[in-house]
């Protein structure tokens, strides 16, 4: 009996050191008050997405849920205001799988709201379920879509800086290997998505990476945030059904909750002074060294320009003009019509102090030596 309380007491004590070691997130600080900005966030009916998103509106960001499910988006939506008690935050149809859909919500949201502040790709996918389709699935949803995203607001994100894209990205990065030859080919059988998905993180880390030299004296800065183990719905989305009544007892154990997955995409939304290491990978709210194939400046420009044609970007189509009239300055309370005529009416905007801080003071990269990887 002792021998079995004993043991009982060393694996608990084992698993309060690894939760609070390697499971249990850091919490976000940041900026307090985000009144006057505007926060876009793919993914954000479900999981790390909706936690992101509940954490803006909290902070009294106008808030906008691109999802490609018009029920889950704004179910989401009202939860959210109901939550926060912000009642800034709507619903936008976006499917990152189509690229007319990408440009279909970039045209709406730049004829309907006048500012853009933070970008937070946090959609993604990890299988391509029983789809079939002639390009790859997982590159499509888990970069283009967000690469052609980002170019098609950068001219909202330049007039409104400073201002941040977050591209949500992974662990699994490291085990990535980028094919330029056979980037687009469709992916078959779960091996192939495997390596697939691990591409896909990297090119997350890579285009962030070549977005901050874009960038750089712009205003605009960009992050690559990995999330950790999180208990989400891409864990389990494609686990076989007789699997998951065991392995949600254990992910609930070992994985963290999206509310904690959410705390490093924030942390670099939200963050100030970390503008110098824009184009960086951060984990557990700090800034992270990746392996020499996701700081390789030649793959990111060479993915840069594969995006850039596998997005439909042809030269001198980074981005579409910014014919709308300049962003109303923060301190000036709007009111905005909603983008569609089903999305749910939203109410004016609170108060807006005129001190709120600024999102960037820095925009020049520090160079950071690192020691070679084995």
């Amino acid at each position: 009996m002792e021998a079995l309380l004993l043991g009982a007491g060393l694996l608990l004590g084992a698993y309060v050191l690894v939760y609070y070691n390697l499971v249990k997130a850091p919490p976000c600080g940041g900026i307090a008050s985000l009144r006057g900005r505007t926060a876009v966030v793919t993914g954000a009916n479900s999981g790390i997405g909706k936690m992101t998103a509940l954490e803006l509106a909290r902070r009294g960001a106008r808030v906008v849920l691109a999802c490609r499910s018009r029920e889950r988006g704004e179910a989401a939506a009202f939860d959210l205001r109901q939550e926060s008690g912000n009642n800034e935050v709507i619903f936008m149809a976006l499917d990152l799988a189509s690229l007319a859909s990408v440009r279909a919500f970039a045209t709406a949201f730049l004829s309907s709201e006048p500012r853009l502040d933070i970008l937070i790709h946090n959609a993604g996918i990890s299988s391509c379920g029983r789809t079939h389709e002639p390009f790859n699935l997982l590159l499509r949803v888990n970069h283009i879509g967000p690469f052609l995203l980002t170019h098609l607001l950068l001219p909202r994100l330049k007039t409104c800086a400073p201002s941040r894209v977050v591209v949500v990205s992974s662990a699994a990065h490291r085990r990535g290997h980028l094919d330029f030859t056979r980037l687009d080919r469709p992916v078959v059988g779960w091996q192939q998505e495997l390596r697939a998905y691990a591409d896909s993180k990297l090119a997350n880390v890579l285009f962030a990476r070549e977005l901050a030299t874009q960038l750089e004296g712009t205003g605009v800065t960009c992050y690559a945030a990995h999330p950790g183990p999180v208990n989400s719905e891409l864990f389990l989305r494609h686990v076989p059904g007789w699997l998951s009544p065991l392995l949600r007892p254990l992910a609930w154990l070992v994985l963290r909750t999206p509310r904690g997955g959410a705390q490093t995409p924030l942390y670099c939304a939200l963050q100030e002074g970390i503008e110098p290491l824009s184009g960086r990978y951060f984990a557990n709210c700090h800034v992270e060294e990746v392996p020499p194939a996701a700081r390789d400046d030649r793959a990111a420009h060479r993915l840069w320009e594969a995006s850039k044609r596998l997005a439909g970007l042809g030269p001198g189509q980074d981005a579409e003009p910014d014919e709308d009239p300049q962003p109303e300055d923060p301190g000036t309370p709007s009111s905005r019509s909603s983008p569609l005529s089903e999305e749910p009416t939203v109410s004016e905007p609170h108060p807006i102090p005129h001190n709120s801080p600024d999102l960037s003071k820095v925009t020049h990269r520090i160079q950071v030596k690192t020691e070679p990887e084995p």
